[in-house]
């Protein structure tokens, strides 16, 4: 059974506008938005492959997923609409 994507919208629905309107309006973070996207569905694979939770590339993409994460939350944060 496949692990379904979340979108940022669904993580951050009070922040739904805000991310929508930064889109639209810059081009870095509809760039690192969907940077964090691929992200998640690579991750979200190796997840229903059943990669050992130890494997230190995983441990790694999950870090950088929740630092892209963050970035997004708090650029959406300081720029609601």
């Amino acid at each position: 059974m496949a692990i379904p994507s979340r979108t940022l919208e669904t993580e951050f629905p009070d922040l739904a506008d805000s991310i929508r309107h930064l889109v639209q309006d810059s081009i870095q973070f509809k760039n690192d938005r969907d940077n964090y996207h691929k992200l998640d569905k690579v991750i979200r694979g190796l997840e229903e492959r059943g990669v050992a939770t130890d494997d230190d590339h995983f441990k790694e993409l999950k870090v950088q997923r929740a630092r892209l994460k963050d970035q997004l939350y708090m650029q959406a944060k300081y720029n609601r609409h």
